[in-house]
C-alpha cells in the first residue's frame, strides 16, 4: 500500500505540490491525471524519494520514505519520463548493470533476473540489440524491465507513453495492464484516453491540489449527480455566460464552443435541482434567445475539464478588472 499524508513540495515562493493525501491499496492502477505543470512529476518524485518533502509523509509498504528509505525504495520500481539509459550498451549489458545497482551481486542471479524483466517487459529477441538502435517504444520496454528488476510491490510510471506512436501506446498500456496483476501501480498522465484504457482509480491534480478521485465512471457519476446542463444561446458571449452565471443554483458556468453570436456553454447545479426553466427565462430576459437547452451525462473529460481548467466567465471578467486598475493609476 502507498499511503501519502499532507504531501507540500515548494520551491521557494512557488508550491508545486500543496497538501495532497490519497492512499493506494495493494493490486490497483491508480492514475495520476492533471494539465501540464499540475505537480503529478513533482509528487512521484517525492514517492520515489528522489526529491525530500517540505512538509507531509510518503509511507511505502509501511515504510517511511525519508526515515527508512532503503526498506521503502526496495518496494518500488520507477520507470520517470525520460528513462536513465546509456545508448553505447546493449539492452544485457544495461540490465545487468542495472540489476547489480539494486543490489544482485552474483552473475548468475543477475541473468537470470534480467532474463525474467526482459521476458515480462516484452524484450525476448532485443538481448544483444545496442539501445541507440531501438525506437523509443522498445526503450521504454527497458527502461520498465529495469524497474521490474527485483520484483518490487510498487511500480511508478511517469509520462510512460510519451512520444510514442498509436501502435507502441497500445503495446504499453497492455503492458501495464498485465503489470496491475501482480503490482501496485501509479502512473501519470495526462491522456484522458491513457488513465480510461488502464486505471481503476483516477486522482486528479490541478494547481498542486488533488481536486478529485475515485473510479473514473464514479467521477463521472458524481459530478452528473449534481445535474449538468448543456444550452446554447445566440448573442454576445458576455451576455450570455453572465446570464447563465446569475442564475440561483447554477455554478461552474463553462464556454464550449463559440460559432459567431451562438455560444455553447455547460453549467453544474449546485444543489442538485433541475434549473432549465430558470435559465431559459433568464436569457431570454438577457435578449439571449435559447437555441438548445438539455440535461447531459459527464464523460471523464468534461469531469477533467471542470476541475482543472479555470472558469471561463471569471477569466473574462479579469482583463476588466486590470483595466479598471490601470485607469486608476492613471
Amino acid at each position: 500500500m502507498i499511503e501519502v499524508s499532507h504531501l507540500t513540495k515548494r520551491y521557494g515562493a512557488h508550491t508545486a505540490v500543496d497538501d495532497i493525501s490519497f492512499t493506494v491499496e495493494d493490486g490497483c492502477i491508480c492514475g495520476l491525471l492533471g494539465p501540464n505543470g499540475a505537480g503529478k512529476t513533482t509528487t512521484m518524485n517525492v514517492i520515489t524519494g528522489y526529491l525530500s518533502p517540505t512538509a507531509g509523509t510518503v509511507r511505502i509498504g509501511g515504510h517511511d520514505i525519508q526515515q527508512e528509505p532503503q526498506a521503502a525504495k526496495a518496494c518500488l520500481g520507477y520507470l520517470p519520463e525520460q528513462p536513465p539509459l546509456y545508448a553505447d550498451m546493449t539492452v544485457a549489458e544495461y540490465l545487468d548493470f542495472a540489476a547489480e545497482l539494486k543490489g544482485l551481486r552474483k552473475k548468475a542471479d543477475r541473468a537470470a533476473a534480467a532474463a525474467r524483466a526482459a521476458a515480462r517487459a516484452g524484450l525476448d529477441g532485443m538481448a544483444r540489440r545496442l539501445i541507440r538502435n531501438l525506437s523509443k517504444g522498445y526503450r521504454q520496454r527497458v527502461g520498465l524491465a529495469a524497474a521490474l528488476l527485483g520484483d518490487p510491490r510498487v511500480i511508478i510510471l511517469d509520462e510512460p507513453t510519451v512520444g510514442l506512436d498509436p501502435a507502441q501506446m497500445i503495446e504499453i498500456r497492455a503492458l501495464i495492464r498485465d503489470l496491475g496483476r501482480q503490482h501496485t501501480v501509479i502512473l501519470s498522465s495526462h491522456l484522458l484516453s491513457e488513465v480510461q484504457a488502464v486505471c481503476d482509480r483516477v486522482l486528479i491534480i490541478a494547481g498542486g491540489k488533488l481536486v478529485a478521485q475515485g473510479a473514473p465512471g464514479e467521477l463521472a457519476a458524481r459530478l452528473t449527480a449534481r445535474g449538468v446542463l448543456s444550452a446554447t444561446a445566440q448573442g454576445p458571449k458576455q451576455a450570455v455566460l453572465a446570464a447563465a452565471a446569475a442564475v440561483p443554483g447554477l455554478r461552474d458556468v463553462r464556454l464550449t464552443a463559440e460559432n459567431g453570436e451562438e455560444i455553447s456553454f455547460t453549467a453544474a447545479s449546485a444543489d442538485g435541482g433541475d434549473h432549465r426553466a430558470a435559465l431559459s427565462a433568464a436569457l431570454a430576459a438577457a435578449g439571449c434567445p435559447v437555441l438548445s437547452l438539455a440535461s447531459e451525462q459527464m464523460s471523464l473529460e468534461d469531469v477533467f475539464l471542470q476541475l482543472t481548467e479555470p472558469d471561463p466567465a471569471a477569466a473574462a471578467e479579469t482583463p476588466d478588472k486590470e483595466e479598471k486598475a490601470h485607469e486608476s493609476d492613471l
